[in-house]
C-alpha cells in the first residue's frame, strides 16, 4: 500500500473554494475608479511636498487633486452596485486607497498648509510650540480617519446616537472623503496661499480637531445613498440641480467650502435639535408620594 507524503505542496492544502478565490480576478471597472482615487491621493502628496511661501499654487492643486478623488471615490462604490461587481476585494481596495487619498493626504497637506510655513516673527519658542501643535492636529485627523474607516468596515448596523433608524439611508460619523473635503476645500477657498499669520494657526487647529472627532463620533450625517436619479422626479429638481451645477462652476472656490462646511455642520445640527427637542422623562411616583387627583 502506498503511502501518502508527508511533503504536500502548498497549493493541495488549500480548500478548493480557497483555490477558486485566489484564481478569481478583479472586477476592472470600478477598480479603475479606485485607482484613480490612489493617483489622486499620491499626485497631492507630491503637489504638496512643492508648495512653498512662493509656490503656493501647489496647495491649491493638491486640494483640488483631494476634490477630485472625492466624486470618484463616490463613483466606485455606486457602479459596483449598478453593474453586481461588489467584491470583499473591492472593498478592501477602497478603504486601504481612502486611507493614503482622504488621510495621509490631507494630513499632511493640513500641516504643510497651516503650519510648516509659519514665521518665526521674533518667537522661536512659540513658533516650534504652534509647530508641534499643527502636528499633533494632523496626526489626529489620521488617526480618527482610518478609525472611521475600520469602524464602518466592520459594522452592519450601526446605531447613531441621534435620532433615525440605522441603514443605507445615514451614515454614523462623518464620512472621511467629507473629513478629507473639508481641508480641501478650505484651502482651495484662499487659492492655496498659505497661513503666515501665527494668529491664525490656532483656529486651523482647532478645525482639524472638530474634524476629527466628528469622523469618530456616533452622531448621524446624510449618505445620500437612497436617492435615485434613475426614477421620475419634478422638473423643479431638474432646475435646481441644473442652478446648483451652474454656482458651483462659475463659482467653485466659494461653493465647494459651503458645500464641504455645511454636510459637516449638519450632523451637528442634528444632534443639537435632537437634545433641545427631546422630552425630560416623567418624574416617578415615590412611595410617599401620592399621584394628583384627576
Amino acid at each position: 500500500m502506498k503511502m501518502p507524503s508527508p511533503m504536500r505542496r502548498w497549493e493541495d492544502q488549500i480548500p478548493p473554494v480557497g483555490k477558486n478565490r485566489m484564481r478569481k480576478g478583479m472586477y476592472i471597472l470600478p477598480s479603475l475608479f479606485t485607482a484613480a482615487n490612489i493617483g489622486a491621493g499620491y499626485y497631492a502628496l507630491a503637489q504638496t511636498l512643492q508648495g512653498t511661501a512662493q509656490d503656493f499654487w501647489h496647495f491649491d492643486h493638491a486640494a483640488m487633486a483631494i476634490g477630485v478623488a472625492v466624486v470618484a471615490d463616490g463613483l466606485d462604490g455606486r457602479i459596483a452596485r449598478m453593474t453586481n461587481t461588489t467584491s470583499d476585494f473591492g472593498r478592501e481596495f477602497d478603504s486601504l486607497a481612502d486611507v493614503i487619498t482622504f488621510g495621509v493626504a490631507p494630513a499632511l497637506l493640513a500641516w504643510m498648509w497651516g503650519f510648516g510655513l509659519l514665521p518665526d516673527r521674533g518667537f522661536p519658542a512659540v513658533h516650534d510650540k504652534m509647530v508641534q501643535l499643527g502636528l499633533i492636529a494632523t496626526f489626529i485627523f489620521l488617526v480618527a480617519g482610518a478609525s472611521r474607516l475600520a469602524r464602518f468596515n466592520i459594522q452592519v448596523n450601526p446605531q447613531p446616537s441621534n435620532p433615525g433608524r440605522p441603514g443605507r439611508k445615514y451614515f454614523v460619523g462623518l464620512p472621511i472623503p467629507a473629513g478629507a473635503g473639508v481641508v480641501a476645500a478650505t484651502i482651495h477657498l484662499v487659492r492655496g496661499y498659505p497661513i503666515l499669520w501665527p494668529q491664525l494657526a490656532p483656529l486651523w487647529f482647532a478645525l482639524l480637531i472638530a474634524v476629527g472627532f466628528l469622523m469618530v463620533s456616533t452622531w448621524r450625517f446624510y449618505s445620500f445613498k437612497d436617492l435615485n436619479l434613475r426614477n421620475r422626479h419634478p422638473f423643479q429638481i431638474f432646475i435646481l440641480i441644473c442652478g446648483f451645477l451652474g454656482l458651483l462652476v462659475a463659482f467653485h472656490h466659494y461653493m465647494l467650502f459651503i458645500v464641504a462646511i455645511s454636510y459637516a455642520m449638519s450632523g451637528v445640527i442634528t444632534r443639537l435639535s435632537f437634545i433641545f427637542k427631546r422630552k425630560p422623562p416623567e418624574p416617578k411616583h415615590g412611595y410617599n408620594e401620592a399621584p394628583e387627583p384627576r
